[in-house]
């Protein structure tokens, strides 16, 4: 694989427990190729969250090296990791992160306006739009569905047409139809910005849509995916 957009070298990642250290993740190592859609599969516990959260600089590794675009993540700053994630990738969580006193035209225009974009709200308003969303512009979180909230936050990590699309099981507090209709739109937003998307997902359809499924188990990339599975 050349040039990859993530790329994962001998990653470890301990954190502090009640009763000491906890090793998450052990010894990964991962390259993910420029356009691909990876799934990452297994159980509660087997290290899947944490394991986007290193991709997207949202943990620190305790050693070993993660690289985004070619840039070094591990030795990047706290400010110089969220200019990076505002500029370069785009983040949707399992439970929404909506800010519930603005409306979803300012959730999705807010980090624009950060980011410096003269047209913030019209960018988002063309993505709530692309949504089917342009009726809930002025809408508060609260007066919308989980699945609309959901939609609002694909539109907010979409807007600034990030490289690097990062999903935490983006549909795991939907009913199965929104969750598929949330699904075709992930995978919409991948093919109409030709980002590189990495998801979390118990949900064995949604890996099935995935270029390539990596199981984890324990921290480790599984051999096969019945260790993960397990």
């Amino acid at each position: 694989m050349t040039d990859p957009v993530l790329a994962l070298q001998d990653v470890t990642l301990t954190l502090a427990g009640n009763a000491g250290p906890v090793e998450i993740l052990h010894g990964i190592t991962l390259d993910v190729a420029r356009g691909e859609t990876v799934g990452l599969v297994g159980p509660s516990g087997s290290g899947k969250s944490s394991l986007l959260m290193l991709m997207g600089g949202l943990e620190r590794a305790t050693s070993g090296r993660v690289e985004a675009l070619g840039r070094d993540l591990t030795a990047m700053g706290e400010d110089a990791l969220a200019r990076f994630r505002r500029d370069h990738m785009g983040v949707v969580f399992q439970s929404f992160h909506l800010i519930p006193t603005m409306t979803a035209l300012e959730n999705v225009a807010t980090p624009l306006e950060l980011a410096g974009h003269r047209d913030a709200f019209d960018r988002a308003q063309a993505e709530l739009e692309a949504m089917g969303l342009g009726h809930r512009a002025d809408h508060y979180p609260s007066q919308m569905s989980g699945g609309e909230q959901q939609r609002v936050a694909l539109a907010r990590a979409a807007a600034p047409r990030p490289a690097i699309l990062l999903a935490d099981e983006p549909t795991g507090n939907l009913d199965s139809a929104t969750g598929e209709a949330i699904v075709e739109l992930l995978f919409g937003l991948r093919d109409r910005h030709g980002a590189t998307l990495v998801l979390v997902t118990h949900a064995r359809e949604l890996a099935a849509r995935c270029d390539r499924v990596v199981p984890l188990a324990d921290g480790r990339i599984a051999d096969d995916a019945r260790e993960a599975a397990e």
